[in-house]
């Protein structure tokens, strides 16, 4: 059996960032890595669905909306996967800090967190996810075209 592209890449020193995990013709698919794989703390389960409702509300709300195919949280509670069709990667790094900036500042109820609009309605915390974007964007701030490669493969 074929090893997946996302298990090739060496845990052992990957860093918190931004990646491009993989490309699909006009669909490429990032690596959003809020924590160090295999080191705690990982994200916690609340702020972790938290983010996964803010970052895709505002995304699928920003300029960029018809590029969005997919954004969701990794098993390993390390980071979330963004999807994009025909984005360049500079415009998905905006995108991705636009992104952020919003989130951080949301007020109020969290987007699609009513009974009737989530699987798990109860399992949210605004300020956990707050502090974890607030984290990964100073990651990012600085961050370009020339990062988002993975530095190694296994």
């Amino acid at each position: 059996m074929n090893k997946i592209a996302s298990f090739q890449v060496d845990h052992d020193i990957l860093e918190p960032g931004l990646y491009v995990s993989r490309i699909d013709g006009d669909i490429t698919t990032y690596d959003l890595r809020f924590v160090k794989p295999n080191t705690e703390p990982f994200l916690e389960n609340k702020a972790l669905h938290t983010v996964e409702h803010l970052f895709a509300t505002y995304a699928r709300n920003s300029s960029y909306a018809q590029n969005i195919i997919y954004f969701g949280p990794m098993g390993c509670r390390t980071g979330f996967y963004l999807i994009v069709r025909d984005l360049s990667n500079k415009d998905t790094i905006a995108l991705i800090k636009e992104t952020l900036e919003q989130a951080i500042a949301h007020t109020g109820e969290i987007p699609g967190a009513e009974k009737k609009e989530c699987g798990n309605y109860l399992d949210h915390d605004l300020d956990g996810a707050k502090v974890v974007m607030e984290k990964y964007y100073n990651v990012l701030k600085d961050w370009t075209i020339y990062n988002v490669q993975y530095k190694n493969h296994s």
